[in-house]
């Protein structure tokens, strides 16, 4: 009862003197702030709300349009369309209070007219995206098109310094592929896959489809593109992630890791309390749109709609479906600590914690000799059980009482935190650390993560970190260029003792115990524990470091270094598998309104003719390197078309939808849809802020992150390009299927990149590049001519 009488802020009795009245001023200075601050955020979002709407016109400059307006007006001169007189008419007077009144109306509509002028003039100059097929080869032109788009682009978006969300409203909608097109694409992405009467029964359904039920559900669509803001998000969100019923951990929370190359230092609670400081500044960037958004080519501006939820998330389970809860605001952290969970404020005497302030915490917490309540330690094995399981026991056993208020305090938190019990560790001369990292990041011991919250920050006892992120809220490369933009500022935030930098103004709060009561729900926790260790004994993980060469070396070869490792896969897993097997590679479709991703098919007609050649010992490296060449530009072509709202699987998903909505059974969508991907895979975004300068600090590259297999016999691969001669490899498959091996496909890797060396290393040997003269040598030769 302790807690609750300190809870209280203030008392009264009466007595026979009359009144006597108690109150703690801490607490109610303590609320003061806390509605001091919800205050200063809401003007704050009304500010920039305002900025965004009529970006990329500068909102000050009303007052400029206005004082013009004042001065022709009162010099005697007609404003444009005479709209000052036009607006005197309907006002009460014609006194000089009132002339004010009517240019200030009249320049707010004529500054209005201007913003959505331009807003408009912007749009449409994003919807053009010819930009996107033009050759980026050295000594390749762009066309006189592309550089006058570019260049009024240019001169739209430097007009005004944007905001995180200033683009939102000038960004296109989605565009929806016709039928045939998606047709087309669908049957040509299939027919490496099967033979030809398994390929002319799929084209007969794909005909079938396309000329009856197809041109229905493609009506619906148009509607919903013409309604929605995105045709897409809405519906992919809800039915891929929130309505999926397996558990989170696994099967569709990543990770990412630390930049492993660097040891900052071996403190646990001073890392872990800079991170935190600097996740927390990051979120204040978000919330006050002070974060730049990210340019493509420093030109083009990609959705920055999912940054919104990035802090104070959790996705929050149900009988049939989930929800994704976003809290305005939080002011603490949760802390996991041997089974314990710590209540730990961030925000004290009107400010934010600095990274000394907070490190005394996570000491307080490290130094706890507190044990679990029955039943504590276990607790979060029942975000990584059976979504509905997990529903159903939070309904019943959290949803009143001390339970509520502790569940409600972790999943309104802005982040959770979980300072493990065992290092982390990297040698490249045993690379079973780094698998080890890679899977206690992936799923700990099963009960060591909160895997419902938007992301957990891990922590080693030697100080290396990484993080567990859900993936409902966002796609990897939100959460990559988080990680990516703290790291820029984590190198300089430690002494040389290993202690964060700075001296605490005062005594913060001490972290304060979550209480539970969970004696009723032992055997769910018990039956939650057993169903997480059986996902994690079933999984694997391998991660591959290869450093025999990067992407200077792909460069040489005049290719793009995604398409080289996606034919590198295709190589590998044909020789793994001894079969071409559908592939998935994740796109962004963030160059529209709510965007977030589409499939690109690597494995093609082209992919397969050169993994064939490679494979026939009669081929020759002419003609090897001529079909792989063929290969890298179809499949930078599948992806220019999947950025630019011309895929495949995100349009067949949504007819699928809407065919369940009218019941209406398609044999062709049914099969599309069912269709497993054995090999999914997926490019680590790097370099997505400038803060990092690998000049100064190369050793600062994160190893990446990785995901779960998506088929129970395939395998799950995630790659970072990290450096020119630096490529990580995540490679994850199930235990249970006797097909699949991870050490095996690794080889197999490493055994394709070193065969394509190999043929381009020949190849250069027999036709060297000729050679650029020096500028002494061309004079020479040039008096020699004379």
């Amino acid at each position: 009862m302790a807690e609750a009488h300190q809870a209280v802020a203030f008392s009264f009795a009466i007595t026979h003197e009359g009144f006597d009245i108690n109150y703690d001023q801490e607490v109610l200075n303590l609320i003061w702030t806390s509605g001091y601050r919800s205050w200063k955020k809401r003007l704050a979002r009304a500010r920039n709300g305002i900025r965004n709407g009529v970006y990329p016109a500068h909102i000050h400059s009303l007052w400029l349009i206005t004082a013009i307006a004042l001065g022709l007006h009162f010099a005697g001169f007609q404003t444009p369309f005479n709209i000052v007189n036009r607006i005197l008419v309907h006002l009460p007077a014609n006194t000089i209070n009132w002339q004010v009144t009517a240019c200030f109306l009249a320049s707010l509509v004529i500054w209005l007219g201007i913003c959505f002028t331009m807003r408009y003039t912007l749009k449409l100059l994003l919807m053009y995206k010819g930009w996107m097929y033009e050759s980026r080869a050295p000594g390749s032109k762009t066309s006189l098109r592309t550089k006058l788009w570019a260049g009024a682009v240019k001169v739209f978006s430097s007009w005004n310094k944007p905001g995180l969300y200033s683009f939102q409203g000038s960004l296109p909608r989605l565009t929806l592929p016709s039928v045939k097109d998606t047709m087309q694409r669908y049957l040509r992405s299939v027919r490496p896959l099967l033979d030809d009467e398994q390929y002319q029964r799929m084209e007969r359904l794909a005909n079938e489809f396309e000329s009856t039920i197809g041109k229905k559900l493609q009506w619906y669509l148009i509607l919903k593109s013409w309604w929605s803001t995105n045709y897409v998000s809405d519906w992919w969100e809800e039915y891929v992630y929130l309505r999926g019923r397996s558990p989170l951990m696994i099967n569709s929370n990543f990770y990412g890791t630390d930049a492993i190359f660097m040891d900052l230092t071996h403190n646990q609670a001073a890392r872990a309390a800079n991170i935190c400081h600097l996740l927390l500044n990051f979120r204040r960037l978000i919330e006050r749109q002070e974060l730049q958004p990210i340019m493509v080519q420093g030109i083009v501006p990609l959705c920055s709609w999912q940054y919104e939820r990035t802090f104070n998330t959790v996705r929050a389970p149900g009988l049939e479906t989930d929800r994704i809860v976003h809290y305005k605001d939080s002011n603490h952290i949760v802390v996991l600590h041997k089974g314990c969970y710590y209540k730990v404020l961030i925000y004290y005497k009107g400010r934010l914690l600095r990274p000394c302030e907070i490190q005394i915490q996570m000491e307080e917490i490290l130094k706890s000799k507190a044990t679990p309540l029955p039943g504590e330690e276990h607790l979060a094995a029942l975000t990584a059980w059976n979504r509905s399981k997990w529903a159903e026991a939070r309904n019943t056993y959290f949803s009143r009482g001390v339970n509520r208020v502790s569940l409600n305090t972790v999943e309104s938190a802005a982040f959770v935190v979980s300072l493990d019990e065992v290092p982390f560790e990297f040698d490249l001369n045993r690379p079973e650390l780094l698998d080890n990292f890679g899977k206690t990041l992936l799923h700990g011991n099963g009960y060591n993560r909160w895997f419902d919250k938007s992301f957990t920050v891990c922590v080693g006892t030697n100080g290396r970190v990484g993080f567990n992120a859900e993936h409902t809220w966002a796609d990897a490369p939100v959460m990559g260029h988080t990680w990516e933009y703290i790291f820029g500022d984590d190198i300089y935030g430690y002494d040389e003792n290993g202690n964060t930098k700075g001296t605490p103004e005062f005594q913060p709060p001490s972290p304060t115990r979550l209480n539970w009561q969970l004696e009723p729900c032992l055997p769910q926790i018990e039956e939650a524990t057993l169903d997480a260790n059986k996902l994690i004994n079933d999984v694997d993980l391998r991660i591959l470091v290869h450093n025999q060469y990067g992407k200077g070396f792909m460069k040489k070869c005049r290719l793009s270094p995604d398409a080289f490792i996606q034919m590198a896969l295709q190589l590998a897993y044909y020789r793994d598998a001894g079969r071409f097997s559908l592939t998935y590679e994740a796109s962004m479709t963030r160059l529209f309104r709510e965007g977030r991703t589409e499939t690109v098919r690597p494995c093609t007609i082209e992919s397969a003719a050169w993994v064939k050649a490679m494979e026939n010992k009669n081929s020759t490296m002419e003609e090897r390197i001529a079909l792989l060449q063929k290969a890298c530009e179809r499949h930078q072509l599948g992806y220019q078309d999947a950025m630019c709202g011309r895929g495949i699987d995100r349009h067949l998903f949504c007819l699928y939808v809407v065919s369940k909505y009218l019941e209406v059974d398609s044999p062709f969508l049914n099969e599309v849809l069912s269709e497993p991907w054995r090999l999914s895979t997926s490019q680590t975004p790097h370099g997505q802020t400038p803060k990092m300068d690998l000049k100064k600090h190369p050793n600062c590259i994160s190893s990446g992150g990785g995901f779960g297999p998506v088929a129970d016999d395939g395998y799950g691969v995630s790659y970072i390009i990290a450096g020119e001669d630096l490529i990580f490899f995540h490679i994850s498959a199930k235990n249970s299927c006797a097909t699949t091996d991870v050490h095996r496909f690794a080889d197999n890797i490493c055994k394709a990149l070193a065969d394509i060396r190999a043929m381009f290393e020949e190849n250069m040997k027999k036709n060297p590049p000729p050679q650029k003269k020096s500028t002494a040598a061309i004079a020479n030769g040039n008096s020699t001519a004379k």
